[in-house]
């Protein structure tokens, strides 16, 4: 047992996984939700849960920049105006980060924090976690070919299937695509019940867990954070990870830092296993939509706003959202009961997470921002974080991630 003494504020991926690793290096640990685990206000209770090395282009990519596009009420990301300077200043530095350049780099950091973070997943020999591969089903010949061709330029392994091989690699599912591309590095958490069950082994090997309980301030001095207030107690930890999601923004606020990050609104449709469903997750990148066989489930994911924390759902964007899944899974019954959740991603303006010390204050650290891959990123970014306050040195160069980039 080592002396570090640390508030984890935050009960979700990125929080639980901190926690973990932080548990194995012998750090006494106290992780603070302000929900249930994995409940609703969560970004795990409704996503897919995808990891794998798949989808490790960020949010700022060339051409999603344009105004024209951010204010379509039809796009992703779609911007809802207000008058929030915060929104404003990121929305100026996803402009700035929406070039080749810049997405090239910022991509090659994701695909490394994911190919780490399915190291990291595998080796929790977990029940809900699941690594059969991804497919990648295109609807129009243009996006195929356009595909396919990137396929030989790219590091993540990715296999070229038409027709008739989809068919033979999902016998049971009625695609209506030109083709396919097929990951086998692809893989998918069956959320909320991964963090469920983490949670209930992360308090069985010390981690105290207070779970319905929200920090309502900080005291400062000495340039450290010395208390945490949460109702009817009062926290003192040696070290704050500040680790909540869309929430740390606010947090930080309270410690006198600013981060730039905004939550973008995402929606799930949850339904009972139709006949015909796909064996293996998943993506169609024209919608985007992802789609997540769970236990006796399945989920489709999408859709990006940036609406602040209004949770509101939208039915038409749950519609637009669905309209791809129609399309390319067209004998897919999808009448039946849905369950639909809309929740919020914390992202940065370029997509990367943030990850280690906040400027000016000794002991506090940040591990948020990890936007729609959120499980896909926070193992490795956890084990990042762990390593930096135990004196490890880190598996991966932790510059890109910096608080004040």
């Amino acid at each position: 047992m080592n002396d570090l003494d640390v508030l984890v504020v935050g009960g979700g991926a990125a929080g639980l996984f901190t926690a973990h690793q932080l548990r194995r290096r012998g750090a006494r640990v106290t992780v603070v939700e302000r929900g249930p685990i994995g409940g609703d206000q969560s970004c795990s209770a409704g996503n897919t849960g995808f990891a794998g090395t798949q989808g490790s282009a960020p949010l700022a990519v060339p051409g999603a920049g344009s105004l024209r596009r951010l204010l379509d009420p039809a796009g992703s990301p779609h911007l809802r105006p207000r008058p929030d300077p915060g929104l404003w200043r990121w929305v100026r530095d996803f402009r700035r980060a929406c070039t080749e350049e810049a997405a090239s780099t910022s991509s090659r950091v994701l695909y490394a924090l994911k190919k780490h973070s399915l190291a990291l997943l595998a080796e929790l020999d977990s029940a809900h976690f699941h690594a059969p591969g991804i497919v990648l089903a295109y609807r129009s010949p243009e996006g195929f070919e356009r595909a396919a061709a990137a396929a030989a330029r790219s590091p993540v392994p990715l296999r070229v299937l038409f027709p008739a091989e989809l068919a033979e690699l999902e016998p049971d599912t009625e695609f209506a695509v030109a083709g396919a591309l097929y990951n086998e590095e692809g893989a998918y958490l069956e959320v909320p019940r991964f963090l469920h069950a983490f949670a209930r082994d992360l308090a069985e090997d010390g981690v105290e867990i207070l779970d319905r309980t929200e920090v309502t301030g900080f005291e400062l001095s000495g340039g450290k954070v010395v208390s945490v207030r949460v109702p009817g107690r009062e926290l003192r930890p040696g070290t704050v990870v500040l680790a909540a999601g869309s929430w740390t923004a606010s947090l930080a606020r309270l410690l006198g830092q600013r981060i730039a990050l905004q939550p973008v609104k995402g929606y799930s449709v949850t339904v009972k296993t139709p006949p015909g469903a796909p064996r293996l997750p998943v993506l169609l990148p024209e919608g985007p939509v992802a789609v997540s066989p769970l236990d006796g489930e399945l989920r489709f994911a999408g859709s990006l706003e940036l609406t602040g924390m209004d949770r509101r759902i939208v039915p038409r964007r749950v519609a637009a959202m669905l309209a791809p899944v129609r399309s390319c899974l067209p004998a897919l019954d999808l009448t039946g009961e849905q369950r639909v959740w809309a929740g919020l991603r914390p992202c940065a303006p370029d997509g990367l997470p943030y990850v280690g010390p906040a400027p000016a204050v000794d002991n506090l650290f940040l591990c948020c921002g990890h936007g729609h891959i959120g499980m896909g990123l926070a193992p490795s970014t956890g084990r990042l974080l762990a390593q930096l306050l135990t004196g490890e040195r880190p598996d991966l160069d932790l510059r890109p991630f910096r608080i004040d980039r």
